[in-house]
């Protein structure tokens, strides 16, 4: 059978449930263990795709195209599972199940209510990751305890443990001990009001993980191990680990965490092998070489808007023995004074993915600083259509020159809607998602990168290249070095003379591992590398 471990917070939010079940998932799978995980989102979004990232962060997309919350990209990054639409349920997306099932006259006439109809569907969505194949699944429960969003997915996972005994599942609870630095006192109150809550719905957690930024003496264990009701050995201490979110398994394993679930559980391994995670980290605290990246968008002041960004750069530096530095650069900022003035000395320039016309003129500076100073640079999605605007406007000539989401009349719109996208007019979940495939051409950088000739990539985008102007930007320079496997859609394209100008249309970051980095951004520090800072 498989087994179901419950991730649930208390106190505040963002102390970070998604790394540790991302980290909980990678510590049993070294043990052999194929693990699934899942999230849970008490917002009534039927999905975050229409969200603005300063709302939610980043937009996590899968393989069959699901608009995913960011935690889906800790799993993927910390594990070896493929996550998908049964990985990420929203309080939205289970009650507009319900409501279609009621439409449909499912329900017989009956009432139909939060228990047990709401309930109900919840449990069916964590069943659906269960199977022969599968160990362990982890879900985890967004928001806190206490919170009324929450209150339907405590209750359907306090009946989960009851319908399928409570050696088949297992709660941890993962809490805050704040440090008061007026009275030099670590406090443990916090933790057991939150515990008290999650008791008073019905769920005693077996684990706690106690996030802290002092070391908790064995008192303070043990008082929360009594007020708590839980094995004084459950108790696992997670100090702060910033700057490598990656050691976050070491701190788990150092505690036996992994040992205590799998006692919990009564599952069969042969011990833990975690030997290539310690070598990515001992590049990340040892790299022999270090590259200066800039990496220019319009949500800047978000770290989780750029999340799978930010992490796939890093990975890219591990593929090289090198840490990855990251500058941050506010695209307006550019357009206030200038590109020289936010660039100058940096060794890479990335312009990631985004919506919208604000900051996009920045952009398109920082792309022409690029391509003119011979910097490597790396367009994603958006930074691959800025790409275009500069090329088409500063090296063939059409001065005006855009897209037509930010100007519908331009008379030279280079990047334009998809045609599949013309009668669209509900805006969730409706883009070109999730997997696509692409062909390579020879001798060119992408396919150099990767190694092979066909590939598949995620998308998330409803603009695309416009093929009208193809054979003009071909005569200047322009490689098309992706396409759509019928030629209709360039996914990739690169500028001659240039040791290293690469965009895409698809989001190579979301495939990206700390182990296993993206080729694209192994290439793309390799590539920075060779500029002297």
């Amino acid at each position: 059978m498989t087994k179901h471990i419950f991730v649930t917070g208390g106190v505040v939010s963002s102390l970070g449930k998604g790394l540790n079940s991302a980290s909980i998932g990678m510590l049993l799978e070294s043990r052999g263990l194929k693990v699934c995980l899942q999230k849970f989102d008490p917002y009534v979004n039927v999905d975050p795709g229409t969200m603005s990232p300063f709302e939610h962060g980043e937009i996590y997309v899968t393989d069959d195209g699901a608009e995913t919350d960011l935690d889906l990209g800790h799993y993927e990054r910390f594990t070896n599972t493929i996550t998908n639409r049964n990985c990420n349920f929203t309080t939205g997306s289970i009650y507009n199940s319900v409501i279609m099932k009621e439409r449909k006259g499912e329900y017989l006439g009956k009432t139909v209510q939060v228990i047990p109809h709401i309930t109900n569907e919840i449990k069916e969505c964590i069943s659906k990751l269960a199977g022969p194949d599968v160990d362990v699944v982890i879900s985890e429960i967004g928001g806190i305890v206490g919170d009324i969003e929450s209150q339907p997915f405590l209750e359907a996972i306090r009946q989960f443990g009851q319908e399928l005994g409570r050696e088949n599942v297992l709660y941890i609870h993962l809490t805050l001990v704040p440090y008061l630095r007026a009275a030099d006192e670590v406090k443990t109150k916090p933790t057991q009001h939150s515990v008290g809550m999650l008791r008073q719905a019905g769920i005693q957690p077996d684990i706690l993980i106690c996030r802290t930024e002092k070391t908790l003496t064995r008192e303070q264990k043990d008082k929360i191990a009594l007020f708590c009701n839980v094995d004084r050995g459950s108790v696992i201490e997670e100090k702060d680990v910033k700057p490598f979110l990656y050691e976050i398994p070491l701190i788990l394993v150092e505690q036996g965490l992994d040992t205590i679930i799998v006692k919990k559980l009564g599952l069969k391994t042969n011990g833990h092998n975690i030997g290539r995670w310690l070598s990515m980290l001992e590049i990340m605290k040892n790299p022999q070489y270090s590259a200066e990246i800039a990496v220019v968008g319009k949500y800047i002041g978000l770290q989780s808007a750029y999340e799978s960004i930010y992490e796939a750069l890093t990975h890219g530096g591990i593929g090289n023995n090198a840490r990855t530095r990251i500058r941050r650069v506010e695209s307006e900022d550019i357009e206030k004074t200038s590109a020289v003035q936010h660039l100058e000395g940096c060794q890479g320039i990335l312009v990631p993915g985004g919506f919208g016309e604000r900051g996009i003129e920045g952009k398109i500076t920082a792309i022409k600083y690029a391509r003119e100073n011979k910097i490597p640079f790396f367009g994603i999605c958006l930074g691959m259509q800025c790409a275009t605007i500069e090329f088409a406007r500063n090296v063939c000539g059409l001065k005006e020159a855009n897209s037509t989401e930010f100007d519908t009349n331009t008379p030279h719109p280079v990047i334009s809607l998809l045609e599949e996208q013309r009668q669209v007019r509900v805006k969730g979940g409706t883009m070109r998602l999730g997997a696509q495939p692409c062909v390579l051409k020879e001798n060119t950088l992408a396919r150099r990168a990767y190694g092979m000739g066909s590939i598949s990539e995620r998308h998330r985008h409803r603009y695309e290249l416009n093929n009208a102007y193809r054979e003009r930007f071909a005569s200047k320079g322009m490689v098309f070095s992706g396409f759509l496997p019928d030629g209709q859609l360039v996914e990739i394209i690169e500028i001659k003379e240039h040791p290293w100008f690469v965009a895409v249309q698809f989001h190579p970051e979301f495939k990206s591992k700390p182990i296993n980095p993206h080729p694209l951004f192994k290439e793309f520090i390799k590539a920075a590398l060779q500029v002297r800072s």
